[in-house]
């Protein structure tokens, strides 16, 4: 079995052992899917990704992005994860500055922002959850009918069950049946604004201290959103940080006008993770999903 390029990465973070981490194979050439998918659960993360020569036209690389549970089209940390690792590992990109990226969802755009990366969001499906389904989601997070604001179910590759609640307390404290939301097949998001969050971000004050514990490193900008992800029907009670999740949050609450873009999310307090998601709007009303990267292991797998 030869051996391959590694690279163990934490993603929305500048801080290693914060964040998300990832699970990237530089080299993923020869390998079978049943390979790919037992390595995925080998590494036990939420997300392994493997890097493989790009077949279409104008792509910098192809990704293929595995959970313990199958393989997904698109998966944001895993996005700005394998690509920094790319980089770090002598990449080039075509384009210069952007990189694009090739994956089941297509092609997606990267782009760098100083020291970060972002990248553009995927064009989301949405609609409204049916009565029933949201009923069933919200006795199993133990959820009063008053502390959901709104609903939705997102779909920019993968699908989000996706709750906006009334205070960011309320999300830190959901504990959730994961029995029950992973017999429902779901994959749910929940998140709540902080409480003048329906503006820019100007003067936010200290109110990040209601999402990060003590031991956090400090952040440089306040959070206006408080996210968590419960993916038990993918192998993952809870997901760290989820840049597909914040992507298609931020193109609906901004388009719903719930926030406005640039902001700050924030995800990963009740694991101790404490990841920072940065979303901009561009003039042409692309969305960009932007977060750090750090290299926590680099060597080589044999597989």
């Amino acid at each position: 079995m030869p051996s391959r390029p590694f690279r163990q990465v934490d993603v929305f973070t500048d801080q290693p052992y914060y964040g998300n981490p990832l699970a990237v194979v530089l080299d993923g050439s020869g390998l079978t899917d049943a390979q790919m998918q037992r390595f995925a659960q080998w590494t036990n993360l939420s997300e392994t990704t493997f890097v493989l020569p790009a077949t279409e036209p104008g792509a910098d690389y192809r990704l293929r992005i595995f959970t313990p549970g199958g393989e997904l089209p698109f998966a944001g940390h895993p996005t700005l994860g394998s690509c920094h690792a790319w980089l770090a590992a002598g990449g080039q990109p075509r384009g210069g500055e952007t990189i694009v990226q090739q994956c089941g969802a297509g092609l997606v755009r990267i782009r760098r922002e100083g020291e970060r990366l972002a990248f553009a969001a995927p064009a989301l499906k949405r609609s409204a959850p049916r009565p029933t389904e949201l009923a069933q989601v919200a006795s199993a997070l133990g959820l009063k009918a008053a502390q959901i604001v709104s609903s939705q179910v997102l779909d920019n590759g993968p699908v989000w069950f996706t709750l906006l609640l009334d205070d960011p307390t309320t999300v830190l404290r959901l504990q959730p049946d994961h029995v029950v939301l992973k017999a429902l097949g779901h994959k749910i998001g929940v998140a709540a604004l902080d409480g003048a969050a329906a503006t820019p971000l100007i003067a936010r004050g200290n109110r990040e201290a209601r999402a990060f514990g003590a031991s956090a490193p400090a952040p440089t900008e306040a959070p206006s959103l408080v996210v968590r992800a419960f993916a038990a029907a993918s192998g993952i009670l809870e997901d760290p940080v989820t840049g597909s999740l914040n992507a298609s949050l931020a193109q609906w609450l901004i388009a719903d006008e719930h926030i406005a873009a640039p902001y700050v999310a924030t995800q990963g307090a009740c694991l101790g993770r404490d990841g920072m998601v940065h979303i901009a709007r561009d003039a042409e009303g692309q969305v960009w999903v932007g977060g750090h990267s750090v290299v926590c292991i680099a060597g080589t797998v044999t597989l």
